[in-house]
């Protein structure tokens, strides 16, 4: 059930057990709350006072009006802590819902992604090779190396003078970028296309010219309808080599599927290579068929290299919308138990109301009321009931929704349509529990009823 619940979203789940400890503390818990709910009317009918009752041919309801209040009380707080999850969930529901349509930019399916750090050796020898080899494999359409997998929020941050731009004089005028590194067939390979200019080359080394492969949003922000092929800027200071634009790659969605693509600036990985690199792999079937065929080449061309982290790019995405995944469906889980206290409440509530009303019932009957007057008695408790705990639970609803605005995308906190729908359909759910104590009020015989009395 934690797993169900908390997926990718809690640290080490997996390694968390529900052992005789937790289940110990929890029927603990459930005597103590057990024990607690039934003092007090085992307190009351202890004190009863066994001679009216006796008398009585009939059976009564020891409860009175004041403790049919307290109780009614209780089901509107109840109500109203309901409906606050449902609107809770109903919010977080819509924003997985507008999550799923967002377009990342990049095509995620097939994609095998894995940490690979050489340890050994000449490192950019290593690399050559496990393309080489990767590549070759059965089944596989094509492997780049890069440092930024998308939605794993893995970049270096750079601070970057653009040529055309006032220089920056002082730190707090630096322009600080997020910068990735990439092999050639990188961008095909995750189906970014590039919209002008070229991508890298394997020409693109050590002693070449340094390149760079900008994003659309950094040159519409930068060089306006300007060509920006050919641009330079100058990383961390212009006493450095200059880097000339030679491509402008299609946005993508690299750091959060719920912001908008941002300026980045890729490298050529063979100019520019972290000591920890990523294999992405695209491949023709399932990727995670392929992981020990993949693992094999590369431990193959070096034994000691180090390789975590392997997962599919489904996988990762699911990874970055983990927290909320896991709000979602712990809000709907209480929301759906809290909803069925609830409407349990509302019946216990209107059958202990039509019980202790009986002869009041049956009176009514007797001087010429009718099965609609009696249907609306006990319905017209249960709405107040209803009625009550819906308007208690839009005022918690907003405290609750505002409390999760970091985790919605594209719905605001008050959004009317999902707590107007929340609301009737709540209601109309919670009518229904006041149709078997009204079905039984109906049937009251006042002959039978006032004949004890």
């Amino acid at each position: 059930m934690f797993k169900l619940i908390g997926g990718h979203a809690i640290p080490r789940l997996d390694s968390v057990s529900a052992g005789w400890p937790v289940l110990a503390s929890g029927l603990a818990c459930a005597l103590v709350s057990a024990f607690l709910a039934g003092i007090f009317p085992a307190l009351r009918a202890s004190r009863l006072d066994p001679m009216p009752v006796l008398k009585s041919a009939g059976p009564k309801s020891s409860a009175g009006a004041g403790e049919r209040r307290l109780l009614g009380a209780v089901t509107m707080v109840q109500t109203a802590l309901t409906l606050a999850l449902l609107v809770g969930a109903g919010v977080l529901i819509r924003t997985m819902i507008n999550v799923s349509r967002v377009q990342s930019g990049f095509d995620m399916e097939h994609i095998l992604a894995m940490s690979v750090t050489a340890v050994q050796g000449n490192r950019e020898s290593f690399h050559h090779r496990a393309l080489e080899r990767v590549s070759a494999l059965p089944g596989v359409q094509g492997a780049a190396f890069a440092w930024g997998v998308p939605l794993t929020g893995n970049n270096w941050p750079g601070t970057v003078d653009i040529e055309g731009q006032p220089p920056a004089n002082k730190a707090s005028d630096q322009t600080t970028f997020p910068l990735r590194s990439v092999t050639p067939g990188y961008f095909g390979l995750l189906g970014q296309k590039i919209l002008e200019g070229r991508d890298f080359r394997s020409s693109d080394k050590d002693k070449a010219p340094e390149v760079a492969v900008v994003n659309e949003a950094f040159a519409r922000r930068y060089f306006g309808r300007s060509d920006p092929l050919g641009n330079r800027f100058w990383m961390n200071g212009r006493d450095k080599p200059a880097h000339t634009i030679v491509g402008v790659v299609s946005n993508g969605r690299t750091d959060d599927l719920t912001t908008a693509a941002k300026p980045e600036i890729y490298l050529s990985m063979w100019q520019a290579g972290p000591f920890s690199k990523h294999l992405v792999v695209r491949t023709a079937g399932d990727p995670r068929s392929l992981i020990a065929a993949v693992q094999r080449e590369l431990r193959s061309i070096d034994p000691t290299v180090a390789i975590e982290n392997v997962k599919t790019l489904d996988h990762i995405r699911g990874d970055s919308l983990a927290s909320r995944s896991f709000a979602m469906r712990l809000l709907v889980g209480f929301a759906v138990v809290g909803s069925v206290l609830t409407l349990v409440g509302i019946y216990g509530v209107l059958s202990l109301s039509e019980a202790t009303r009986r002869r009041e019932i049956a009176i009514r009957t007797a001087v010429g009321a009718e099965r609609r007057d009696i249907w609306n008695l006990i319905y017209s408790e249960g709405f107040r009931l209803i009625a009550g705990g819906v308007i208690c639970g839009i005022a918690g609803a907003l405290v609750l929704t505002r409390a999760l605005r970091s985790f919605l995308f594209e719905v605001e906190p008050a959004d009317p349509a999902t707590l107007i729908a929340v609301g009737v359909l709540f209601a109309a759910v919670a009518l229904l529990a006041c149709w078997a104590p009204a079905r039984r009020a109906v049937r009251v015989d006042p002959v039978e009823v006032l004949r004890y009395e």
